[in-house]
């Protein structure tokens, strides 16, 4: 996810699929890539160029949001995208 800035692995661990499943389409019949991808693009057209790489490695209210998809927990992650949006990126606060 290029958006994200996420490597493989993380990819694999959150969509609970292997490089194969990504890379052949076999996700298609699975909603978290679409939902994931429709949050974030709503979120993405609000930020600077860049931000999403960077916030979701950068500790907040949440913690780290890259924590709470790898944990597949994409609650606490949509929550994590609000606070984004509602308070744009503040490190450290």
């Amino acid at each position: 996810m290029e958006r994200l800035g996420l490597e493989e692995a993380e990819l694999c661990t959150i969509l609970d699929a292997d490089p194969i499943e990504i890379l052949s389409g076999a996700l298609d019949h699975r909603p978290e890539l679409a939902i994931l991808l429709a949050m974030t693009a709503e979120v993405e057209a609000n930020v600077a160029a860049g931000v999403l790489p960077r916030w979701l490695r950068t500790s907040g209210p949440e913690g780290r949001p890259v924590d709470l998809l790898l944990a597949r927990d994409f609650e606490g992650f949509e929550t994590a995208l609000e606070t984004l949006t509602r308070r744009g990126f503040v490190i450290g606060g």
